[in-house]
Formats: C-alpha cells, structure tokens, sequence
C-alpha cells in the first residue's frame, strides 16, 4: 500500500519525530509525509479553512482520505486493521491521513473525507499523533499479516 500523512507544520528533530521515524522503518508498506503550513495570523476559523485547502491540495488523485479527528470513530486496533485490509484487497491502494492544525479540520476536510477517524477522547500533540498513526499503520499490517506484533489478549 502507498500511505500518505498530509499534516499540518513541520516535524523538529526530537522523541516524537524519532518514534515516528522508527515505525516508518518497520512499516512494509510506503509510508510518505507531506507537511503544509499556513504562516499568518488569522482567526481561527479562517485558519481552519485555509489549512483544510493546503491540506487538500496535497492529496493524491485516486486516494482514500481519512481525516484524524476527535470526532471521528474511535475503533479497535483490529477494526482499523479490517478496513486498511478492504481497502487495499478492494483496490484502493493509496490512503492519505490528513492531520489538521491545533485549530482542527475545515469544513472541506470534513465533507471530502472518506473515514474519519479519533485516537481517543484525550486531546495530543500533533507531533505526537503522527507517531502513534505510523504505530497503528504498523500494528495493522502486523494483524493483517498475521505478524506477532500484535498479539491480542
């Protein structure tokens, strides 16, 4: 699979960064990161919309799009495995993740999404959500692969 991560700002060297990097290595599938910025000042409804255009535009032709967002469905490790395995087995192999700013996701994210999805009720930093999505990329291949990484219990 060809999986792409379009998030808003830039990833600084650090912990998070590194963890993130080290999944990416594990991962067998191609795991690509496309970083956008929106640097002025705005209010934070504009900014929204106008980081929902960047991030938009970044995604590439034919792709499932999945936004993070604490609104989304909040599924078993297992559950997002089963629909990364339908959408590569239905054909669908590219999926982007789009990771909104510390404003959340534009309307046009929203409505453009083809899942969306939640790490949890608790709120994290962004640098800090690409890491556990590349985690969690891993963990369903490994349960799609029937790897013991995953071991459930």
């Amino acid at each position: 699979m060809n999986l792409t991560i379009i998030a808003v700002g830039r990833a600084k060297a650090g912990p998070e960064r590194d963890l993130f990097d080290d999944y990416r290595k594990r991962l067998p599938w191609t795991l690509d990161v496309v970083e956008v910025e929106e640097k002025r000042p705005l209010d934070a409804a504009t900014l929204r919309e106008k980081e929902a255009g960047l991030l938009l535009a970044k995604v590439p032709s034919g792709s499932v799009v999945v936004a993070l967002d604490g609104r989304g469905e909040k599924p078993t490790s297992e559950a997002f495995a089963a629909r990364m395995g339908a959408w590569r087995d239905g054909g669908n192999s590219r999926v982007s993740f789009l990771i909104g700013g510390a404003t959340g996701h534009g309307k046009g994210v929203r409505a453009r999404a083809d899942y969306t999805f939640s790490l949890g009720d608790l709120t994290w930093p962004h640098m800090l959500v690409r890491a556990m999505l590349a985690e969690q990329l891993y963990r369903a291949w490994s349960i799609l692969a029937n790897h013991p990484y995953h071991r459930a219990g």
